[in-house]
């Protein structure tokens, strides 16, 4: 086997030198490790050999072969890749041909790149797209692809809109790590949708919330389905407006059984975490990560009683143990980076998750019985959750308070808490447990009617 030693020799020797050496070279393993090595390459570099390996059997040797003719930078070989990157069987190769196309920057790849921007495979799309951004500035180049904004595939549009549609701008002048004083503890009684109506645009940092589910508590009947999913729908858009640039939204939910009529009747499933989700996408929430919360099956209810029996097929059915938790991010350009670089050096040391973090995305907490609510988030969900999607002095929103878990975690942990709740019976629980050593442990916290909050607001 020759060395990468013997490639460089090759390579000062000029033109022709490993032209006449690869003519007797049969063994695939052999190319491929010429052409993985070849490295820079000089611009008066013949690679017409390279030409002849864009047909060869073994994939591995097209893809390096098509590498190296795109450092060339040669108009010669545009027609050769052009080939290449609507023809070859493999789409990595393809993909990398179109790459080729557009590092060399040459005004003469445009044609090829235009006709690729009609491929079926989004990737390939998307290389020509950058190769064209080359000359973004150009009017041409601007005609061909400001419509692709209404190209089908998501990732299109995507480059498609952050580089012609996107618009810098803030709704409030307010700091990143910042949020309203008014805000700050506070916990209001009335119907989220009016109370949010209040709160200023990009006012918080992380909401996680566990919505009530389908007529399946006393404290959350609805007309229809339809209407619990349009309920939400409005929440969790309000919610969106007031959540700040590329910040996240967790919510916690599961398929819910409502409990059938008579014997005669059969039980009805809604799979809430997946029809919830499309409502999501389309108020502009990016899904980032399902996560699942797993609970010892001895803490649910049992379902396998009849089965257990007669153990008859079709009748299986098996004991719910997990719950999701579903990851959005406010839509935005900006990477995470771009959020962690908005907090001082301090805030983002001491916001540093500990060793011994969950590394997978199942979590096995138990789940926390209350005798006063019924669905109780357990503390270490809230822990986790707080501590993996926030900084310290961050505003932890929970639209769905609940008995206040969210709030008593956030506090812990030395983020805010704002906290709405419409049934009158947790909101009077959590202010009665507010007193030293109990809920929040904070003489500071501000239980409001909605009239006593619109009174508060301080812009």
């Amino acid at each position: 086997m020759f060395t990468k030693d013997q490639i460089r020799e090759l390579k000062s020797q000029g033109n022709g030198a490993i032209l006449h050496f690869v003519k007797d070279i049969k063994e695939s393993n052999k190319i491929l490790f010429l052409l993985e090595n070849l490295g820079h390459l000089p611009k008066d570099f013949d690679g017409n050999w390279l030409l002849n390996y864009l047909y060869n059997k073994n994939s591995q040797v097209r893809f390096w072969a098509v590498k190296n003719l795109g450092k060339l930078n040669d108009e010669n070989y545009l027609q050769a890749l052009s080939e290449v990157a609507k023809k070859d069987s493999d789409t990595t190769v393809r993909r990398e041909a179109v790459s080729s196309l557009g590092r060399m920057r040459n005004p003469k790849s445009k044609e090829y790149l235009y006709a690729l921007l009609k491929d079926e495979d989004p990737k390939v799309v998307c290389q020509a797209i950058r190769g064209l951004l080359v000359f973004r500035d150009d009017k041409e180049v601007q005609n061909v692809l400001k419509p692709l904004i209404n190209h089908p595939n998501e990732m299109v549009k995507t480059v498609i809109y952050k580089e012609y549609f996107s618009q810098i701008k803030s709704k409030n002048e307010q700091l990143h790590p910042d949020s309203y004083d008014f805000l700050k503890n506070t916990v209001v009684n009335g119907d989220v949708r009016e109370i949010l109506k209040n709160v200023p645009d990009e006012s918080v940092h992380l909401t996680f919330t566990s919505p009530p589910y389908y007529n399946a508590r006393d404290y959350s009947i609805y007309p229809s389905y339809k209407d619990y999913l349009k309920f939400l729908e409005e929440v969790f858009k309000e919610v969106y407006r007031i959540t700040k640039e590329g910040r996240f939204f967790i919510l916690n939910t599961s398929p819910i059984i409502i409990p059938r009529v008579s014997r005669s009747h059969s039980s009805k499933r809604f799979p809430i975490p997946f029809d919830i989700h499309h409502y999501l996408i389309e108020m502009g929430w990016e899904f980032i990560d399902d996560i699942i919360w797993l609970k010892p099956e001895a803490s649910v209810k049992n379902r396998n009683a009849g089965f257990l029996q007669h153990r008859k097929p079709l009748a299986y059915k098996p004991n719910a143990i997990t719950e999701y938790l579903l990851v959005y991010r406010k839509q935005t350009e900006k990477l995470i980076d771009w959020n962690i670089h908005q907090y001082d050096y301090h805030t983002v040391k001491e916001s540093k998750v500990e060793d011994g973090y969950e590394t997978t995305n199942v979590w096995k907490i138990d789940p926390t019985f209350d005798k006063v609510h019924s669905a109780v988030f357990p503390a270490e969900l809230c822990r986790r959750v707080i501590k993996y999607y926030s900084f310290k002095n961050d505003l932890v929103f929970d639209p769905f308070a609940g008995s206040g878990t969210v709030g008593r975690t956030a506090k812990s942990l030395d983020r805010y808490f704002f906290l709405t709740e419409k049934d009158e019976k947790y909101f009077s629980y959590m202010k009665e447990k507010t007193h030293p050593k109990t809920l929040f442990k904070e003489k500071e916290i501000h239980f409001l009617t909605l009239e006593q909050f619109k009174k508060t607001i301080i812009l």
